[in-house]
């Protein structure tokens, strides 16, 4: 075992539910991947607990809504109104004349403010796409395993089978051994010696 046993462990106990002494060589194998995979992708405080918070939630919205059709027609209509009530309706009393020195203010303020809203909101996202690989290698262990198990029950019954018609041809052969009425010759030799015969 490495440093990461506790991992294994748990994921031993909560995923294939037995403990680490009770596993094949293949399956301690495959934990011990999944647990340097997951330590990998996964911080310190594996899963959080608790729900977003309410800045969270506030960076999610703002993230989707600038990144809307809504918001560039509501922003371009916006910036083509303030150019025209700057050039055309206001003429010479206009606010902001030409080069529109304020409105560039304006929005180097509004990307300042709106460029880490969108990174946390794409923090979250990864975050949450890590959960969700987590999760994937989780449901994938649980499947190689119950899949490893279906292989070793069906070898198990195939060898039973293989027994039985072993046990099923050397009963056979006795009976045409003893039983055999004169005249009658024995069964041919070649079809007799199979993959089966004892």
């Amino acid at each position: 075992m490495n440093p990461s046993s506790k991992d294994i462990k748990y994921l031993a106990e909560h995923l294939l539910h037995t403990g680490v002494g009770g596993l094949a060589e293949r399956e301690l194998q495959a934990l011990m991947r999944i647990s340097r995979k997951l330590q990998s992708v996964r911080p310190e405080n594996a899963l959080p607990d608790r729900g977003p918070t309410f800045g969270e939630r506030l960076a999610d919205r703002v993230a989707e809504f600038g990144g809307s059709w809504t918001f560039i027609m509501i922003f371009g209509s916006f910036l083509l109104s303030w150019a025209f009530i700057n050039s055309e309706l206001l003429g010479t009393k206009a606010f902001d004349p030409y080069p529109y020195i304020f409105l560039n203010l304006m929005l180097s303020m509004l990307a300042a403010i709106q460029a880490p809203i969108i990174m946390m909101s794409q923090n979250r996202q990864t975050a949450r796409d890590r959960m969700t690989m987590i999760r994937d290698f989780e449901v994938n262990l649980k499947s190689e395993a119950a899949i490893d198990g279906l292989h070793k029950r069906l070898d198990h019954l195939t060898w039973e089978l293989l027994s039985d018609l072993d046990l099923i041809k050397q009963g056979q052969r006795q009976l045409l051994q003893h039983g055999q009425p004169h005249g009658v010759p024995p069964p041919d030799s070649a079809a007799d010696n199979g993959p089966l015969a004892g």
